[in-house]
C-alpha cells in the first residue's frame, strides 16, 4: 500500500513534470512562430515596396472611399471606381512627368554639349578676367569636350531607362493596385483581424493605428506635396526668367527640398551666380529674392496648414527615417522609414506606461 506522503510526492512529480512540459511546449511554440514570422518577412519582402504604397494611398483615399460607399451601395464596384480613379491620377500624373524629364534632360544634355564643343563656355569665362585662371586649369586636367559628351549620353540613356522601367517596376505597379482595392474594400475586416491578434489593448491598437495614419498623412502632404510645391516654384522662375530646362530643375529642386537646411537652394543659387557673371543683374536678383522669400518659406506656410499637428516627431528622426528607408527599401522607404519609427516609438511608449503602472500598483500594495 502506498502511504498518503508518497501519494502526494508523485502527484507534486507529476504536477513538475506537466509544468516542465508545458514550458517546453511553450518554448516550442513560440520558436515555430517566430520562425514562422521570419519566413513570412522573406516571402512578403519582394512586395514591401508595393505594400508600402498600397497601404499609403488606401489611408489618403479613405475618406473618398467612403464617401463612394455611400453613394454606390456594392462595396466592390466603389472600391473599383475608387482604384480606378486613384489609378488614372497616378498614370496621367507619372506619363506626364516622365516625357518632360526625358525631353528637358536631353535638350539640355545637347544644349550643354554644343556649347563646350563651339568654346561658348571659354569665351564666356574669358569674358571674366577673374575667371581665366579657372579655365586654364579646367583644360589642363580635363578633357572637357570628352567628359560632357559622356555625361550627355549617360543622361540621356539613364532618362530613358527611368520612364520606361523594368518589368519588375511594372509587375509592382500593378501588384500596388491589385492590393490597393483589398484595403480600401476589406480595411474594417484587415484593421479588426490585427485587433484580434495583437498582444496589446483595445485602446493601445487605436493609438497604434491613429499614430500610422497621422504619419502617412504627414509623409505625404508634409514632405512630398511641400516640395513638390516647392519645385513648381522654383522652376515656374526658372522658365519666367528664361533659363533652360525649367521643368528638369524644378523636379531636381523638389527632390533636394526633402533635405532639410539645404534643399532647393542648391539649384537656385548657382543658376543666381550665372545669370549675375552673364551681366543680367536684375535677373540674378529676383532669383535670389524669389529663392529666399517664396520658396524658401513655402514650407513653413503650408506645413502647418497641411500636417498640423499629425506627426509628433523630431524632424531629424524623420529626416533620417526617410533617408534610411529610401537606403533599405527604394521609394518605399519614403513610407516605410517613418512608419517603422512611429510603430517602435509607440511601442516603447505602451512599455513604459505599462512599467510605470506596474511600479504604482507594487507601492500601493
Amino acid at each position: 500500500m502506498i502511504n498518503e506522503q508518497e501519494t502526494k510526492r508523485m502527484a507534486v512529480q507529476i504536477a513538475n513534470d506537466w509544468g516542465s512540459r508545458r514550458h517546453v511546449q511553450t518554448f516550442v511554440l513560440m520558436a515555430a512562430t517566430a520562425f514562422g514570422i521570419y519566413l513570412c518577412y522573406q516571402v512578403a519582402l519582394p512586395f514591401l515596396p508595393a505594400i508600402a504604397w498600397a497601404m499609403a494611398l488606401s489611408v489618403l483615399f479613405t475618406p473618398f472611399q467612403r464617401w463612394l460607399d455611400s453613394k454606390l451601395k456594392h462595396p466592390s464596384i466603389a472600391t473599383f471606381v475608387s482604384v480606378l480613379v486613384i489609378g488614372l491620377i497616378v498614370i496621367v500624373t507619372a506619363i506626364f512627368v516622365g516625357q518632360r524629364l526625358v525631353l528637358q534632360a536631353t535638350k539640355g544634355a545637347e544644349l550643354i554639349e554644343m556649347k563646350v564643343k563651339s568654346g561658348e563656355w571659354r569665351r564666356f569665362l574669358e569674358s571674366q578676367p577673374r575667371l581665366v585662371p579657372i579655365a586654364d586649369r579646367i583644360e589642363q586636367h580635363i578633357d572637357l569636350p570628352g567628359t560632357v559628351q559622356t555625361l550627355a549620353n549617360w543622361l540621356s540613356t539613364t532618362a530613358g531607362s527611368i520612364v520606361k522601367g523594368s518589368v519588375f517596376q511594372v509587375i509592382d505597379f500593378f501588384l500596388t493596385f491589385y492590393l490597393l482595392f483589398y484595403f480600401l474594400r476589406d480595411r474594417r475586416v484587415i484593421l479588426q483581424s490585427f485587433r484580434t491578434h495583437s498582444p496589446l489593448t483595445e485602446a493601445e491598437m487605436g493609438k497604434l493605428f491613429g499614430q500610422i495614419g497621422n504619419t502617412i498623412f504627414a509623409t505625404i502632404y508634409g514632405m512630398l506635396v511641400v516640395s513638390t510645391v516647392q519645385g513648381m516654384l522654383g522652376g515656374l522662375m526658372f522658365w519666367w526668367l528664361g533659363l533652360s530646362a525649367p521643368f528638369l530643375w524644378g523636379v531636381i529642386m523638389a527632390l533636394l527640398s526633402l533635405i532639410p537646411v539645404m534643399g532647393a537652394v542648391i539649384v537656385w543659387s548657382p543658376a543666381a551666380l550665372f545669370l549675375a557673371l552673364e551681366g543680367s543683374w536684375v535677373k540674378a536678383l529676383i532669383l535670389i529674392l524669389w529663392g529666399m522669400t517664396v520658396v524658401g518659406t513655402i514650407d513653413n506656410l503650408l506645413r502647418p496648414i497641411l500636417v498640423g499637428n499629425r506627426l509628433k516627431l523630431h524632424s531629424v528622426l524623420v529626416f533620417m527615417s526617410v533617408v534610411g528607408g529610401l537606403l533599405l527599401f527604394g521609394s518605399a522607404g519614403i513610407i516605410i522609414g517613418p512608419v517603422t519609427l512611429t510603430i517602435t516609438t509607440v511601442l516603447l511608449e505602451i512599455w513604459s506606461s505599462r512599467t510605470m503602472a506596474e511600479t504604482i500598483v507594487r507601492i500601493d500594495h
